[in-house]
This record gives C-alpha cells, structure tokens and sequence, in this order.
C-alpha cells in the first residue's frame, strides 16, 4: 500500500502539478524520509522486468489507437519472445489504467422487402472459403453526423476478412451499393463466386442483380441477421472502436475517419483471431506466398 502512494506521489511531481511533496505525504501518514529512500533504491530485476514489459503494453495499445485489449496484447508479447498469461496483461493494463475502447453498438435493422422462397441462402453460414475472393459479403449501417445521417456500405472477403472496398453516401439509394461492387471488383480485378446480402430493397433490386449478373447472389433468411454475421460484426467494430470517439461534423469528416480505419489500420494493422493474429492483409499474402511456393514445387 505504502508503496502505491509513493508511486501515485511521483507521478504526480513528474507530472508538473503544483503539490508539496511533503505535506502530502504527511496527510496521507506515510514517511517522508522512506519516500525519498525509494526514489533512490533501484528496482529489483523483478521489478525492471514487470516496467520493461508495462512499457511494451503501453506501446502496443498507443500503436492500436488505444483498441487492443488484453487478448491480442498478449499475442503480440508473445509473438515478440515474451512469456506472459493474459491474465497477467489485464492485470498490468488495470493498474495502468488503460484498456481496449469499447462502446455498447445498437441494433439498426435494415427494411427487408421481399420475403419469398425465391431468394435462396447459398452461403448457409460457411464463413470460411478456402481461397481470397470467392465469397463476398455486403451490407449498409448508418453514420450519425451533425448534418444528419451517411450511409456505408462495405465490400468484405470472407477468406481474410479484408474489406475490399467501400462507400459512403448520402442517401440509400441502390447505385451507392452497386458502386460499392464496382469498386471491389476494380479492386482485386476479380468476380467473387459468391456474393451474400440481406433481403434489403437496394439488393433485391433490378439494377442490383444485373450489375451483379454472372455471380451467384446469395440472401440471408427472412429476418436472420447472424446469416450475415461477419460484415454485421464489421460494422459493429468500426463504430465502437473509432468513429463513436469523434463528433462527427460532415460527409468530408466520416470520409476522413472511415478511410484512417479501414485502409490505414484494419486491413493492414489490425490482428484478427480468425487470421491467426495477422492482419486481413497479411494473411492473404501468406496465402499466396503459399500458392506460389507450391507451384513451384509441382513445377
């Protein structure tokens, strides 16, 4: 205990804050002389050890814009030679006072508008292609701003989770999701087999199915969201880890933030479980590395 205080009384003075050290130590009932005896002893190997790695947590959350908690934390300690529980970097970020950015999301449905057998579920949940861009999946979620309400819509590669491509509109009408298509398809030069919707009016639509023609459209069942788990939970993620931070004052700003995100972070930074802790980017690199030394060795 006595020793929390001095560390809480120096941090204090480090800090510039106008206090007598003194006097502070003798309403809190503690020695002054046993004060000063602790800032001249030198930290126990122990000790160093437990600073040295609060530092390395202290970085790899400031690196993560203050999102990683304890989980992935660990993983990267690890991945960089230390051995660590994860029980133990909760702890550390606790007593630190620092921890993942996180904010409750809420539930915004999107209006289906055709609910016939017609639309058929070819994905039935299988989240996991074997190979990049097989399978796509989309969707809209809402941005508040003070000009009101923008719209985004996402293009995500099941294989490595990487959004492919996005937009950001104004309004909801359908050309804004098939310019979502357009751009991922421009962006990786390929046609998915599959590409998986909700049964919202922009997907069911005329322009929507020709613009898409020759790839299998796939639906999620009649009010089932988990059918279209992945980029709901993408969605989820980008508003509870950043843009829920910002007041966001216009179309220019969402723009700004959403870009930051997803092309400057989750798709080339962020460490997802499903990627075995890389990024989307660098899992799918690996995956063609892999490809790649095969043929050679077919070869």
């Amino acid at each position: 205990m006595t020793e929390a205080i001095y560390s809480e009384v120096r941090k204090a003075s480090e800090e510039g804050r106008q206090l007598s050290v003194s006097g502070v130590l003798h309403y809190l009932g503690v020695s002054t002389s046993g004060y000063y005896d602790w800032i001249k002893r030198k930290p126990s190997r122990s000790e160093q050890h437990r600073l040295d790695i609060q530092e390395k947590i202290s970085e790899i959350h400031e690196k993560s814009n203050e999102i990683y908690g304890a989980p992935k934390i660990t993983h990267i300690l690890k991945e960089n030679g230390e051995r660590i529980s994860e029980r133990t970097v909760s702890k550390y970020m606790h007593d630190m006072g620092i921890h993942a950015w996180y904010r409750r999301p809420y539930t915004v449905t999107t209006i289906s508008t055709d609910f016939s057998d017609r639309l058929r579920n070819i994905l039935k949940r299988d989240f996991s292609p074997d190979r990049p861009d097989s399978t796509w999946c989309t969707d809209i979620t809402y941005i508040h701003t003070e000009e009101g309400f923008m719209y985004l819509s996402c293009i995500m590669d099941l294989y490595s989770r990487k959004i492919v491509a996005w937009e950001l509109a104004r309004t909801l009408e359908t050309e804004h999701v098939i310019n979502a298509v357009r751009k991922a398809i421009e962006a990786t030069g390929k046609r998915p087999n599959v590409i998986h919707t909700d049964r919202g009016v922009q997907y069911t639509s005329d322009a929507y199915k020709e613009y898409t023609e020759g790839i299998e459209r796939s639906y999620s069942a009649k009010g089932n969201p988990w059918d279209n788990a992945c980029i709901e939970s993408f969605h989820s993620l980008i508003k509870r880890e950043w843009l829920w931070r910002f007041r966001i004052k216009n179309y220019r700003h969402a723009y700004r933030l959403i870009f930051e995100y997803i092309n400057a972070f989750y798709n080339t930074v962020r460490v997802h479980s499903h990627c075995d802790y890389m990024s989307p980017m660098q899992y799918e690199q690996k995956y063609y590395q892999k490809l790649k030394e095969t043929e050679k060795t077919v070869a």
